[in-house]
């Protein structure tokens, strides 16, 4: 699902136009960005949190020179989903098959 798909969803659940879903979507991205830029974690009950991560300083390679990099330490955005989040996912998410070639269903 890409975000137009997104926006076109809640459009038609909720009645509300797909201009002012987009204006809400973006403004929520907008916002989580700008929390999560200043060091503050946003928290969703029953959704998740997202939540900067502070990673520590490495040392890397330049494939093309060969040479080591000192990768300084450094903090990223990550998404921990809720409890609830993931055991509704657990519960109804199809498991994807591996297609091996090996299919037993088919005749």
């Amino acid at each position: 699902m890409r975000k137009a798909d997104l926006v076109t969803a809640i459009s038609e659940k909720t009645g509300v136009p797909k201009v002012d879903v987009l204006v809400s979507l973006e403004t929520f991205f907008k916002e989580v960005k700008d929390s999560l830029s200043t060091g503050e974690n946003v928290y969703i009950r029953g959704f998740g949190s997202f939540v900067i991560k502070k990673r520590a300083k490495k040392i890397g390679r330049h494939i093309k020179k060969n040479i080591a990099l000192e990768i300084p330490e450094h903090c990223i955005p990550a998404f921990k989903p809720a409890k609830v989040f993931v055991e509704q996912v657990k519960e109804n998410a199809p498991i994807p098959q591996d297609d091996d070639g090996s299919d037993e269903d088919e005749d």
